[in-house]
């Protein structure tokens, strides 16, 4: 990394930050924008493809309902005007993996435009003004063989048009202001807020590890007191909530070291680094001159007013909305909720956890804990792991009733998610209930006191602390399965 960079407090001394997203939303239809051809991923190379996907001689877009459908929902959800009449527009460029060379897009005419989000920061509200929300396609995937497996040194490049195609929604916002030192936290939030939208409307997956969901990362300087916006850099295809909020804080570093040198921030796009900084694309010094035209081969949409006011009257709760309610019912702190929402899928996991009747503490701390470690472990979303909230809240409760300590808990968990059955089944099958009978625990106990009568001793004389060492020795007689605080009290009653 060779860039200056400002300190953080003095950039804010100086200058007004002023960000702005574009979000690609990858829908979740069954079928394509334009054709009958699926979007299941993971497919073989180029399998999922027709003459529409391969843009051949004479084949015919056609309009996928759902994906208007979903746009639809998604302009609501934002608060968005929806569009009487819009149309779809040819975008052309060089895209070699888009055999058209042009994608179909909007241009000047979004389905649903001029919205407003509200979201909260440490407690304080922030309005995120959208521009429009428009539909267009996805393009191609392309396979760099050899060299590093980047473009600049490969050998040759593999075309995959599987994913050619699939319905996207382009979300923009209006520049953002005024949120001084909270800005790389608003743009996180605000991100949080769009996946969980577009998760409870049910038309996406939004994993932005993924490409599910990439945001564009706009952001500008204006000196403090001027009313002119920056000159600003676009860090493309962000993949994760963290980096769009460091994405932000880094430019906000870096252009405010050029600008207080006397330099000039060159409009470009830059890549984000994991090191933790960005690099320079491409120039955006010159508009570029896309030839915008209107897509000949398929007709305006037009949504029905009726239509558009039964799916408003179908949205689920504001993602804001639903996160106050759910923290003021389960009683965390906000740093607890803050941890329980920056992690991919927790919230909704929870929830259910709870609903199925586990209490908030319990359901926190097994998802948060104990299952995000596994799914961590073995790189893969929590809502993957092969375990339900139900199966959660069973354990849950068989800990609160006394059924299961903490350890065998976990040893419940590696049966469930090994597929051995449900909770009940892998306790079961497994020998793990807790040791409730006193006589059996006794047996322990006077084995553990004869076989330690310098501990014995230390208790007598006042030193109960000691207790903790006889406890484990008796736990590990039993191989975890008793409650330690029946087995203090026991060992307590027996060297009285």
């Amino acid at each position: 990394m060779t860039d200056d960079l400002m300190d953080f407090d003095e950039v804010l001394a100086r200058f007004e930050p002023v960000i702005g997203l574009e979000v690609h939303v990858e829908l979740s239809t069954a079928s394509k924008m334009w054709c009958g051809c699926l979007t299941k991923p993971g497919a073989e190379p180029n399998t999922h493809v027709c003459p529409v996907c391969l843009g051949l001689p004479g084949s015919l877009p056609v309009v996928n309902h759902d994906a208007i459908e979903a746009a639809i929902r998604i302009g609501l959800m934002l608060n968005c005007s929806i569009a009487a009449w819009c149309r779809f527009a040819r975008k052309n460029y060089f895209y070699p993996d888009m055999t058209k060379d042009y994608q179909i897009s909007q241009y000047d005419e979004p389905i649903a435009f001029d919205g407003t989000v509200t979201i909260d920061v440490g407690g304080k509200d922030f309005t995120v003004p959208i521009e429009r929300a428009h539909m267009e396609e996805d393009a191609g995937k392309l396979t760099h063989i050899g060299g590093s497996g980047r473009i600049q040194d490969a050998d040759y490049s593999l075309a995959d048009y599987n994913r050619a195609g699939v319905p996207l929604i382009e979300i923009v916002t209006k520049p953002v202001t005024g949120a001084g030192a909270r800005a790389p936290e608003v743009a996180r939030a605000y991100m949080e807020f769009l996946r969980d939208a577009v998760r409870a409307l049910g038309v996406s997956d939004a994993r932005l590890e993924r490409g599910n969901m990439r945001c564009d990362v706009n952001v500008s300087l204006m000196p403090i007191g001027s009313d002119v916006l920056g000159t600003r850099s676009e860090t493309k295809n962000v993949n994760s909530l963290r980096t769009v909020e460091e994405s932000v804080r880094y430019e906000m570093r870096r252009q405010g070291a050029i600008l207080a040198a006397g330099g000039r921030v060159k409009q470009e796009t830059r890549h984000w680094n994991e090191g933790g900084y960005t690099t320079p694309g491409r120039s955006k010094e010159q508009a570029e001159d896309y030839r915008y035209f209107p897509e000949p081969d398929l007709v305006p949409v037009a949504p029905d007013k009726a239509w558009v006011e039964r799916l408003r009257a179908g949205l689920p709760e504001n993602p804001v909305a639903r996160r106050a309610r759910l923290r003021a019912a389960w009683g965390y702190s906000g740093r607890e909720f803050d941890d329980v929402v920056g992690v991919d899928g927790a919230l909704d996991l929870i929830d259910a956890t709870v609903v199925a009747g586990a209490s908030p503490a319990g359901a926190r701390k097994w998802w948060m804990g104990e299952l995000a470690r596994r799914a961590n472990d073995q790189g893969c979303g929590l809502d993957e792991l092969a375990i339900t909230p139900g199966q959660v809240a069973e354990i849950q409760g068989l800990v609160e009733a006394g059924t299961l300590t903490d350890r065998l808990a976990r040893d419940v968990i590696d049966g469930v998610l090994a597929g051995q059955g449900t909770p009940t089944q892998v306790i079961e099958a497994r020998g793990l209930a807790v040791v409730s009978d006193d006589g059996a625990l006794n047996d322990a106990v006077q084995a553990v006191l004869a076989a330690s009568p310098d501990i014995v001793a230390k208790i007598r004389d006042g030193k109960t602390a000691a207790a903790g060492a006889l406890i484990g020795q008796v736990m590990g007689r039993l191989q975890g399965k008793a409650d330690a605080a029946r087995v203090r009290e026991l060992i307590m009653e027996a060297v009285a």
